[in-house]
């Protein structure tokens, strides 16, 4: 008989386990940690999280801003930290899709981190100075190809998101279009304005309103589909370019083993914040943002889909990393 109870009580403790940590999460501070500098996307993407972990949970929770090497430093402080969910990382597409061809001798690799969940994709709209004699996408191509390496267009630097997408717009429509590089989106859109560059890709949050003002051209978007938000701006895709896109995207990470039960705890409340009327209105569309939040599998699965086709064209345009 004891034997037994002893059986049922140990099988019990193992029916537990596996909610055991999540029941106790968060029991102490949270950090979220920024590869970039405050004000950035990722800034904000990590700050909405702390507000509504800080309200919903009672948990203090903080940003910490860690930039360099093109999210290199924070990820790698990141890796080493515990896998017990209170450290938590916000990981642009190029941490994991763009620097492991970029920089050959990168330090760290997707498995050295706990997917958790997508969170926000931005739409990329291709910006001209009111000068360049196009209107649309397909004069746009015309002019290129009649003025074979003339127009210059702007980066946010090597291997950033902007870069890349241009990269494969240039991929798809044959053209030679020229990167100047700059260390952000700011300057780069300041020398589109100023006539020193004719063209870029940038957020659609930025490109709104300067268009707005007359200070560019805004002649289509890199979204999949037209926007709800900008029903009136083409896609790059209906000019004869099919599943063509240009985004940028963030996600949610951990560092590698943070407990199953933990990572679908911290899941579930970012699908409840992103789903909140108040945060898709005063947050997610007032910045053109798009939610991706998802299960940690399609997190993954994206990686794994997105970074052969980014790095077939890195290859293939021979980019390096400055």
């Amino acid at each position: 008989m004891i034997s037994w109870l002893r059986i049922a009580a140990v099988s019990a403790c193992l029916a537990a386990a596996p909610n055991a940590h999540a029941q106790t999460f968060p029991s102490k501070p949270i950090t979220i940690i920024v590869p970039a500098s405050p004000g950035g996307v990722t800034d904000m993407l990590a700050r909405i999280l702390a507000q509504h972990f800080n309200a919903d949970w009672g948990a203090q929770t903080v940003v910490e801003n860690k930039p360099g090497a093109n999210n290199q430093v924070a990820a790698e402080y990141v890796m080493h930290q515990p896998g017990d969910g209170y450290t938590l990382f916000i990981g642009p597409e190029t941490t994991f899709i763009v620097n492991p061809t970029l920089y050959p001798d990168l330090r760290y690799k997707l498995s050295d981190f706990t997917p958790i969940t997508g969170l926000a994709q931005i739409n990329h709209g291709l910006i001209l100075h009111p000068s360049v004699p196009a209107n649309s996408v397909k004069e746009l191509v015309a002019l290129a190809k009649a003025e074979l390496g003339q127009l210059n267009y702007g980066t946010y630097g090597v291997g950033s998101s902007g870069h890349l997408n241009m990269e494969m717009f240039k991929t798809v429509t044959g053209t030679n279009l020229v990167a100047v590089h700059y260390k952000g989106a700011a300057p780069a859109m300041q020398d589109v304005i100023a006539g020193h560059i004719q063209l870029m890709f940038i957020s659609v949050g930025n490109a709104v309103p300067q268009s707005k003002a007359g200070a560019v051209k805004f002649i289509a978007i890199g979204a999949p589909k037209r926007m709800a938000l900008l029903p009136d701006v083409p896609t790059i895709a209906e000019a004869g370019y099919p599943g063509f896109t240009a985004v940028s995207w963030f996600a949610l990470f951990g560092p590698a083993s943070i407990p199953p039960d933990v990572v679908a705890k911290i899941n579930g409340e970012v699908r409840k914040i992103f789903a909140d009327p108040a945060v898709q209105k005063t947050f997610l569309d007032a910045q053109f943002f798009e939610s991706i939040v998802g299960s940690p599998q399609a997190l993954s699965e994206r990686i794994r889909t997105e970074e052969p086709q980014w790095r077939k064209l890195i290859q293939a345009a021979h980019i390096t990393a400055e």
